[in-house]
């Protein structure tokens, strides 16, 4: 069976959610009830099955929960081996930064990555993709900054309860503030097959 016929869906926004959510929820319950490396194992079971509950419903992952995936299991794996808890706790800062960095590379090259990353959510003119491109990169590099600032100046339990009830909130008011801009620089959505038909139709009648 070709990919074109077992190609499912797109995942509803509430269902994304959850998906991304429910990680990051058993990493805080885990850390409340037990300790950090417990909560980090759990983490990488969790995060492993939000990909494979993406994949099975839609048959897609998109960029930014795949990355952040592979560096969760990286990183918790070196946490447990080394019981070092420093591996999990940098992890946000290194997968802030590397996106970060992917895009102002692709700025410096006079291209917009963003569009990598937000999988084809958003349909823009080439200014608008410049511009956006170039808020996320210097937002990236703030929550990088942001983690390195909380787990080196607070308690573990602080650093999980942050990354749960802290980092979501402001990624979203972040998101929501870019809705003018999105909306300024939108293109048109392409015309349905009926809606070009109609107007073949309207061309042809006035001839």
């Amino acid at each position: 069976m070709s990919d074109a016929a077992v190609k499912k869906e797109p995942l509803s926004p509430t269902v994304r959610l959850l998906i991304e959510i429910g990680p990051l929820a058993v990493f805080f319950i885990a850390n409340w009830r037990f300790d950090i490396f417990t909560a980090t194992g759990a983490f990488m079971v969790a995060i492993t099955a939000s990909l494979a509950a993406s994949w099975i419903l839609a048959r897609h992952i998109a960029t930014m929960p795949l990355v952040t995936g592979v560096f969760v299991l990286v990183f918790g794996a070196l946490t447990l081996y080394l019981n070092d808890d420093l591996f999990i706790k940098v992890k946000p800062t290194l997968v802030n930064g590397l996106f970060a960095a992917i895009l102002f590379s692709g700025l410096f090259f006079g291209k917009s990555l963003l569009k990598i990353v937000f999988d084809g959510t958003f349909r823009l003119t080439p200014e608008g993709w410049r511009k956006l491109t170039w808020r996320w990169a210097f937002f990236f590099v703030f929550l990088g900054i942001l983690n390195e600032i909380i787990w080196r100046n607070f308690s573990t339990d602080f650093w999980v309860s942050f990354k749960v009830f802290g980092n979501m909130p402001i990624t979203m008011v972040f998101a929501v503030a870019q809705v003018g801009l999105l909306q300024k620089y939108a293109l048109p959505e392409p015309k349905t097959e009926a809606e070009q038909e109609a107007e073949a139709e309207r061309q042809n009648e006035t001839l």
